[in-house]
């Protein structure tokens, strides 16, 4: 019943993760402890799952599993096979940013990428020097010259001064200069758009001429580039080609999947340059930005209202609407906007993801987390302009500032004495007589 109700009782003490059987608290502990108690009889290597050492014993059987109904080659695991599928389909997921060139492997784009880059692959000490001896320079003819050496050897004679990276023939070296320069000798006449290469500037021509030359099989959509084309395939195919490592979730695009990667790393590349605050991808700095410029360029038809995140605006409008549109299964309870539907449902669940660094204390709520790590750190945000009293919440300070006001909102329903309290000190009733 636990996938069901989203129970998950059995917790680890390490990292508060929580599960809902207690044989997968078992094997997750092991990522602490180190233990692996699966080996492999042939090679003594260990596994923390049986499902490892299962996967592992293929490389000794020879074991196949995955078969390719093109071809009949078979592959001891799945995702070699999906791999290897691009080779039918001619699907090319992996996408150069700098050319828009596209790969049918990622191993393929990194090599692809050093070529934009200027970094040298790395070989072997031992292979590069197998490889030196092992092959002898093939015959040149020699009406040859030296443009067209590179063509017959694979030499690259042409050299860049700038970062060292060569080149088999003169105009690939020409081209790569305009890097370092900063020319763009190719001028769209429609809107004085330039460019570095005359690919480039032909594909900008389509925006002008509404040329779109890709079209769906599928919808009759199309599109200017062939790349927006295989795109939008997989609206149709539903394939999610970019899969993180870490956890198995899959992304229609390679860029989500390397803003994702980043939940697991830590990585915060953008930074504020007001706050020093760190962000994982460029448009959620963007949005931050607009804290510090008071930018709201989303307004609400209705009321004139404005807000800085389009999501803000969206969730605005439900309360003209009265829109309440994620309810919840467990009592029926409807909500306008989906963090607070997320935060409700924790009440059902008992999650607590919000955890505490210096005393592992968990929370339901972000919000609550902020105010708990003030215990720690001692921060007081909230002063009393009477007295200059500092407090830590502000629900302290709207308490104290009773103090200065008179004000006693709690009154006995027995004599209509009035109290600034509920509670007193030690922690009693103040207004039940």
């Amino acid at each position: 019943m636990r996938t069901h109700t989203g129970e998950k009782p059995f917790m680890c003490k390490e990292c508060d993760s929580s599960f809902g059987q207690k044989s997968s608290l078992k094997t997750h502990i092991r990522t602490h402890t180190g233990e692996k108690p699966f080996m492999c009889k042939e090679c003594d290597k260990h596994f923390i799952q049986p499902s490892h050492l299962k996967r592992h014993m293929r490389a000794h059987t020879g074991e196949k599993l995955f078969s390719c109904k093109e071809c009949d080659k078979s592959f001891n695991q799945k995702c070699n096979l999906k791999s290897h599928m691009r080779i039918h389909t001619g699907e090319k997921p992996f996408m150069c940013e700098q050319c828009d060139s596209s790969f049918g492997q990622k191993s393929s784009l990194k090599t692809h990428m050093t070529a934009h880059t200027g970094e040298k692959k790395r070989i072997p000490h031992d292979v590069s020097v197998y490889m030196k001896t092992k092959f002898e320079r093939p015959h040149v003819p020699k009406e040859c010259d030296k443009t067209q050496m590179g063509t017959h050897t694979g030499q690259k004679c042409f050299s860049c001064k700038e970062c060292d990276k060569s080149f088999s023939q003169i105009y690939c070296l020409k081209r790569h200069m305009r890097i370092h320069t900063g020319e763009k000798p190719f001028l769209c006449k429609e809107c004085d758009g330039r460019f570095s290469r005359i690919s480039n500037l032909k594909r900008h021509m389509r925006t002008h001429t509404g040329e779109k030359l890709f079209s769906c099989k599928e919808c009759d959509k199309r599109f200017y580039q062939i790349s927006n084309l295989k795109t939008h395939m997989r609206i149709h195919t539903g394939e999610n080609p970019y899969v993180c490592e870490e956890c198995g979730k899959s992304f229609d695009y390679w860029y989500q999947c390397r803003i994702h990667m980043r939940t697991h790393t830590g990585e915060k590349p953008f930074c504020c340059k007001e706050c020093d605050r760190g962000f994982s991808d460029p448009s959620t700095l963007r949005k931050h930005m607009r804290t510090h410029t008071g930018e709201k360029p989303f307004s609400c038809k209705d009321c004139g209202k404005s807000f800085s995140r389009l999501s803000s605006l969206n969730s605005h409008m439900r309360i003209h609407t009265g829109e309440k549109p994620f309810s919840c299964k467990e009592c029926d309870k409807s909500f306008s906007d989906a963090s607070s539907f997320k935060r409700h449902v924790r009440t059902h669940t008992g999650e607590k993801p919000f955890s505490c660094i210096q005393c592992k204390t968990c929370f339901s709520h972000a919000s609550s987390l902020k105010v708990h790590m003030r215990t720690h750190t001692g921060e007081k945000p909230f002063s009393c302009k009477e007295c200059s009293k500092s407090f830590s919440r502000i629900s302290s300070l709207s308490t104290h500032m009773r103090i200065h006001t008179g004000e006693k909102p709690f009154s006995c329903k027995e004599c209509n004495k009035s109290f600034s309290l509920t509670t007193s000190d030690n922690g009693e009733k103040q207004f039940s007589c």
